[in-house]
């Protein structure tokens, strides 16, 4: 614990972005976990030592980031609070397995809070050039993709399959959405490719924005939502990366099916594999995007996925 005047609870205020999330979704649990969560922030603060410089803003969707350092030696670090929905257990066990190969190190974890090294925050992969990002993409990908441990509890591709499977077919009458039939019927005919594939273990959201600078690497991957099963699946993610670039780029067809024929090639997976599970969750955004009332994003995702 820290001195008595250090331990006082750090003042801040929760980013408006995610107060609004969490009250405009009215979940209980959660709205429970926003009320509470400047206090337990500041406990958890407090029983590590920390001092809080700033939480990030406007931050994300997920949860509360916080910049702090260490009392005793002003090492800079990095405090995570997630939602309820979030899996932090999850998340904390894959950064055990890579224990800083290829993605942050994590340093503590307690109470749904994850203390992380320090990344700098506001140097995303995606800040780079698309042909650079991709290569730095690529290259990471194959470090965090290894043989997860006998008797972890990290969920199958085919569990987190069954869940987008449900989700598309809830969602696909959604006004908008009824155009898209034959696409979304295409699109689920990967859950299929779930069955096999391989048993690695996946980062699970992997895209540019999920890649940091770091000081003792380049670059570090950053929240993930592991899973186990096939690495095409980790790639389709970053298939659909800049979408909206892709787009407004002279003849995107072509262009996204070379965006994805060079990252199977660059990672050595059969591009039909690929092909199908970019349609998934190329779809499963989509409708999601629909759920939420954000036409442009979903018409753009659709279109995304009839290029392939």
């Amino acid at each position: 614990m820290m001195d008595g005047m250090s331990a006082q609870p750090p003042q801040f205020t929760v980013p408006e972005r995610l107060a609004e999330s969490v009250r405009a979704g009215g979940d209980p649990g959660e709205v429970e976990w926003l009320a509470a969560l400047p206090s337990r922030f500041g406990e958890r603060l407090a029983d590590w030592g920390l001092v809080l410089e700033r939480v990030a803003e406007p931050g994300g969707l997920s949860g509360l980031v916080g910049y702090a350092y260490r009392a005793e030696d002003r090492t800079p670090v990095t405090v995570k609070a997630l939602r309820p929905g979030a899996d932090p257990a999850a998340e904390a066990a894959a950064l055990r397995v890579w224990a800083g190969r290829g993605a942050v190190l994590l340093l503590a974890e307690a109470d749904r809070i994850l203390l992380l090294e320090r990344l700098h925050g506001e140097i995303p992969l995606r800040s780079l050039a698309e042909a650079k990002a991709t290569l730095e993409a690529t290259s990471l990908l194959r470090r965090l993709w290894v043989e997860p441990p006998a008797g972890h509890a990290f969920p199958s591709l085919a569990e987190r399959v069954g869940q987008l499977e449900r989700r598309i077919s809830e969602r696909r009458a959604l006004p908008g959405a009824a155009d898209a039939g034959p696409l979304v019927d295409e699109a689920l005919e990967a859950v299929a490719l779930a069955a096999d594939g391989g048993d690695w273990l996946l980062h699970g959201d992997f895209h540019h924005g999920r890649v940091l600078a770091a000081d003792r690497s380049p670059w570090l991957a950053v929240g993930p939502r592991p899973v186990v099963g096939d690495r095409a699946f980790d790639l389709a993610r970053l298939v659909l990366d800049r979408a909206e670039t892709l787009a407004a780029a002279p003849g995107p067809r072509g262009a996204a099916r070379r965006r994805l024929a060079q990252l199977s090639e660059a990672v050595e997976l059969p591009a039909e594999r690929l092909r199908a599970w970019t349609l998934l969750r190329a779809v499963d955004t989509a409708l999601a995007a629909f759920a939420r009332g954000d036409e442009a994003n979903a018409e753009l995702h659709l279109e995304f996925a009839a290029w392939l």
